[in-house]
């Protein structure tokens, strides 16, 4: 990713990160996840060039954090799947609307996850970038 720094070329990586979006929902392996449910918590990076909305500070210039939040939300609420692997693909791709997005990277904590030794908290991170 490029941007202009007072006419100059640079490298950059603009990023909106949303942390610590709660969801209940029914997703895991065992029976006893998929009947009783469990809040799964999203942590969101989104990777665009935010060049134009930091020089115009127009909200029409970036990305609405409240829809991706929701759409992320509406995702890991939706039908159950057995692996993080596979929600944290589901949300990147349901993602991808946001055209802006050139690179996402979804993390999601399953922090009561069923296991056979004490620990705060388990996850799985993707990272996906926009193919060209």
């Amino acid at each position: 990713m490029s941007g202009r720094l007072w006419g100059m070329e640079t490298s950059m990586r603009d990023v909106i990160r949303l942390s610590g979006i709660e969801v209940f929902a029914h997703h895991g392996v065992f029976d006893h996840e998929r009947r009783d449910g469990q809040i799964f918590v999203v942590d969101l990076e989104v990777e665009y060039d935010a060049s134009d909305a930091a020089q115009s500070d127009d909200v029409g210039h970036t990305l609405d954090y409240a829809a991706i939040a929701q759409r992320a939300a509406a995702v890991v609420g939706g039908e159950p799947v057995n692996l993080l692997e596979k929600l944290c693909q589901q949300v990147i791709t349901a993602l991808w609307e946001f055209e802006r997005a050139q690179a996402i990277t979804v993390t999601i904590h399953k922090p009561h996850a069923p296991m056979p030794v004490t620990l705060a908290d388990a996850s799985v991170t993707l990272r996906r970038v926009r193919q060209q």
